[in-house]
């Protein structure tokens, strides 16, 4: 299995590199084109923008539920193995994960219809990169204490197995349709192309050493696991072959998969916005609700079936004229007989990581209607008022996304100044189960038709990054033309 061993490799220590996807800086900040991206039916107030190819929308971000780099590898004087046993083996549970997820826009396009101004339409293409990898604590204590000593009689969980991963480019094309001056809905169609994909999940079984009767242990295997992987085996040849063209041979079948010629996949996100009064906001979306259609460049491994075994026995003194070689050899034939390893080429099915947000907001601090240039035909309140030019909000959003063990959830508040069109800032305070001190900053600038925009996350991890379990950047530029009714 060693494009396994090369998946969780990657897995474990690219999760050091970037994690998470919870954008919640670029939820429900409107003055960024982007945030149609994490809720479709979001406010819109331009006529339309035009992302700058492969720079519009950039997330890097960094982190782990459990260990940090600082934990292992501080010179304080304790010794590694210590450090490995009370921070992995005690320290880290079963839920505990090293996730990681960037995204890269390739280009991002938004425009107003023409003869239905109350429409934004948008379409673009981005690529995504998710990978999870749950800490394995009972096989993990099992290759550092092994199964002697105080662990004969303990049963080692083989379902603490479970790691899912994918590389994507994503087409979309949505619709944000303002129906009422309180209400904006939206939606978003998605065609998947996958350039790689594995997962190994539900997966169950035990192991189990324990006194014997015709030897000293016996030693018990029940086991039901699968590693599924499409898109994985071709980049692995080409790798193992380490000719000349490696790298142009590479570059030319990721070209091929991110023009959909991958295995190919159906999604859609949906969201709201409804004003429950004139400063008082409610928002939610809901993302990646789709599938990959797996079935091209497919591997999948299977170990299956259950045995109780005592390992050799030998009967002293009339077994010595038989001892031979064989011994060891039919110990291992009857092992595999009962737990047979197998692989095949099967399709499958694999569903997208299903993300939701919502929030409530609260705007104060009453500012100009903005007449000129502000979209108050379309976005405009009755009695002429725009409430995207309230000075301030203050609110609260929540995040819930699914994976493989549950549903992982953050919780955020939040504070948002504008100061004009010019320039507007949003802070955030979020907890999970990656840091309970992440303090975020979000900046907006607007200088004339030009859009910047820079997020970052758990700033306080920035004074010691190896100590962090958390850190995130996001940026972009794009070109916007504001409405001119």
């Amino acid at each position: 299995m060693r494009c396994s061993l090369c998946l969780f490799l990657a897995a474990l220590f690219g999760a050091q590199i970037i994690c998470a996807q919870n954008k919640q800086l670029l939820y429900d900040f409107y003055e960024i084109p982007q945030s149609l991206m994490v809720n479709p039916g979001v406010k819109t107030m331009e006529k339309w923008h035009v992302g700058i190819p492969m720079l519009s929308g950039l997330a890097f971000q960094a982190g782990t539920s459990g260990v940090t780099v600082n934990d292992l590898f501080a010179d304080d004087g304790v010794d590694f193995t210590t450090k490995v046993r009370e921070h992995l083996i005690q320290g880290m549970r079963k839920r505990d994960d090293f996730s990681t997820t960037s995204q890269i826009e390739g280009f991002n396009i938004g425009f107003r219809g023409e003869n239905r101004p109350e429409n934004y339409y948008s379409f673009g293409m981005y690529g995504e990169t998710d990978i999870i990898v749950y800490w394995p604590k009972d096989l993990a204590a099992l290759a550092f204490e092994g199964n002697g000593g105080s662990n004969i009689g303990r049963s080692f969980d083989l379902g603490d197995l479970s790691l899912r991963g994918e590389m994507v480019n994503v087409l979309h094309f949505g619709i944000n349709r303002k129906v009422s001056n309180t209400l904006t809905i939206g939606g978003r169609a998605k065609i998947y192309s996958g350039i790689f994909q594995f997962q190994s999940i539900n997966n169950s079984g035990s192991f189990r050493t324990s006194q014997g009767q015709n030897n000293i242990y016996t030693t018990s295997v029940t086991a039901d696991m699968q590693l599924q992987t499409s898109g994985v085996e071709e980049i692995v040849n080409i790798l193992d072959e380490d000719t000349g063209t490696t790298q142009k041979d590479l570059a030319s079948l990721f070209i091929k998969r991110v023009l959909f010629g991958g295995n190919l996949g159906l999604g859609f996100d949906a969201g709201f916005t409804y004003q429950l009064n004139p400063r008082t906001t409610i928002t939610g979306s809901i993302l990646d609700v789709g599938f990959i259609h797996n079935s091209k460049d497919l591997k999948n491994y299977t170990l299956s079936g259950n045995v109780n075994n005592e390992g050799i026995s030998v009967f002293l003194p009339e077994d010595i004229p038989n001892l031979n070689n064989n011994l060891w050899e039919d110990l291992v034939d009857e092992i595999e007989e009962a737990i047979p390893y197998e692989e095949n080429e099967k399709g499958y099915i694999s569903f997208r990581p299903v993300k939701a947000y919502g929030s409530i907001r609260y705007n104060f601090g009453e500012g100009s209607t903005f007449n000129e240039n502000c979209g108050c035909g379309v976005n405009a309140q009755s009695g002429g008022q725009n409430d995207a030019f309230y000075r301030n909000s203050l609110g609260g959003q929540l995040f819930l996304m699914k994976r493989p063990r549950g549903v992982q959830a953050a919780v955020t508040g939040f504070f948002q100044k504008r100061l004009g069109r010019g320039f507007a800032f949003k802070t955030t305070y979020t907890a999970d189960k990656y840091s309970l001190t992440n303090i975020g900053l979000g900046l907006n600038f607007q200088m004339g038709p030009v859009n910047f925009y820079v997020l970052g996350d758990n700033l306080l991890g920035y004074q010691n990054i190896a100590n962090s379990h958390y850190a995130s950047l996001q940026f972009g530029f794009n070109i916007i033309s504001w409405n001119d009714n």
